[in-house]
């Protein structure tokens, strides 16, 4: 088995590692990285099974490392649908770091904003997600536990912890549903309108898939998206990825520093210390 094959490796390279949190990196959040004490780095292609990108700001690499005193793998990129036509490109590496020890996943992404008043360089916590595209990861799944409670998809303790979190230290933070759209196109006009009629708060072509794996394979989920852009037919601005990069590049060190002070603030099940 291919995730077995990934263990292995990882455990011959670092046999002492023994992440509590793992992390996957969207555009904007790349400086997390840098902050690692003690960090190692494994590129993808290394590791049996885990995935090649082939979008611009996903650099492709696992590390290892610190935060404070939680030890984190941090998923540096990730392999999106649209370049694949298939939901299960991170199967593998997710189900491998909670094989080697992680319990919470915390997923991050740049994504649009369907809400004049959550404009560019705002954060929001999600809430819950719209499935729009209707493609699983879990399809080539066996046995009564490929359908997999999607209620409460993103722990809500953690949830809580981030939004206290924000108010503290002043970090511009909403809450709201994200809507997973297949890519990699931009949405219409049209489409923008028809998915705030659905409770959409932010729009995005990732999240989704990774979530609904990591609950299949028994982890807590927390996802933070970076807001770089109003959606389609809600500003003048023409969309691009280099557009999308930019503004999560202005808003990287702010995003950054935030996502540490999440990482060492999450209450893991058996920690001493209540947050």
């Amino acid at each position: 088995m291919t995730v077995s094959r990934a263990l292995e490796q990882l455990r011959a390279l670092l046999p002492q590692a023994r992440p509590r949190v793992a992390v996957v990196l969207g555009s904007g959040w790349g400086t997390l990285t840098g902050q690692l004490r003690q960090p190692r780095c494994i590129p993808y292609a290394g590791l049996a099974g885990f995935p090649a990108s082939t979008v611009a700001g996903h650099a492709g690499q696992l590390w290892l490392g610190r935060l404070g005193s939680v030890d984190v793998a941090v998923l540096a990129g990730r392999q999106h649908a649209y370049e694949s036509g298939a939901a299960d490109g991170m199967n593998v590496a997710l189900r491998t770091l909670h094989a080697l020890g992680c319990e919470v996943l915390v997923q991050t992404n740049a994504a649009g904003s369907l809400e004049p008043e959550m404009p560019p360089g705002t954060l929001m916590v999600v809430g819950d997600h719209i499935n729009f595209a209707q493609r699983s990861p879990l399809l080539d799944e066996r046995g009564s536990d490929r359908f997999t409670s999607m209620a409460d998809a993103y722990d809500p303790q953690l949830r809580r912890v981030v939004l206290a979190l924000a108010r503290t230290l002043g970090v511009p933070m909403r809450e709201g549903v994200y809507l997973w759209c297949l890519g990699p196109q931009f949405e219409t006009p049209a489409e923008i309108r028809a998915f705030r009629l659905l409770g959409a708060d932010a729009v995005g072509m990732s999240t989704v898939p990774e979530t609904i794996v990591a609950r299949h394979a028994g982890m807590r989920v927390l996802a933070l998206s970076l807001i770089t852009n109003l959606a389609a037919g809600l500003s003048q601005q023409r969309l691009s990825h280099a557009l999308t990069l930019s503004q999560a590049q202005a808003a990287s060190a702010m995003a950054g520093e935030f996502l540490v002070q999440v990482i060492q603030s999450i209450c893991l099940p058996d920690d001493a210390a209540a947050v």
